[in-house]
């Protein structure tokens, strides 16, 4: 699987939000390499963009 973004653009909106869950679920997460943090920390991360993700995809279904 490659790293390689389908649509260049969307990397900075990745990015943020990214940024934006991490800060939610109380990750410190700073630009560039992460390898610092736990997979605990990097999953809960992971799970809460998942979550919002879903939300906006419910919240368009309405």
């Amino acid at each position: 699987m490659s790293k390689q973004t389908m649509v260049p653009e969307a990397r900075d909106a990745m990015e943020r939000f990214k940024m934006e869950a991490a800060s939610e679920v109380g990750v410190n997460l700073k630009s560039g390499y992460n390898g610092d943090i736990t997979s605990r920390q990097a999953g809960s991360v992971g799970g809460q963009m998942v979550k919002k993700m879903i939300e906006a995809y419910e919240k368009g279904l309405k």
